[in-house]
């Protein structure tokens, strides 16, 4: 299992995301945040195949094309989070925390 949590910035929301294999080459996903947008978002990509989920581009990827049916701020940094989740899941790469800094 594979767990993270992101703070998404001036909204003041937090979204904790839960990542772990299924059979074959299912990852099932959750999402627990108090944004009810985020709350929908994880409704729909609960299953994700694994492979689609990780190498697909980001017009056909399904979680962002989930992410432009339930967000209305393009740069809520959750989507990019649940694929780093599905990828360290899957075993494509290491756990390795980012960030975004703003430079005064």
């Amino acid at each position: 299992m594979t767990r993270l949590t992101i703070n998404s910035g001036a909204c003041g929301f937090m979204c904790a995301v839960t990542v772990e294999k299924g059979p074959e080459r299912k990852i099932f996903v959750r999402l627990e945040s108090q944004c009810a947008m985020l709350e929908k978002l994880g409704e729909e990509i609960a299953t994700l195949d694994k492979m689609a989920a990780a190498f697909t581009d980001f017009l056909n990827n399904p979680v962002y094309r989930a992410a432009a049916r339930h967000l209305k701020h393009p740069g809520c940094p959750v989507p990019g989070g649940i694929i780093k989740a599905v990828e360290v899941e899957a075993g494509f790469c290491l756990p390795r925390d980012v960030s975004i800094k703003f430079e005064k």
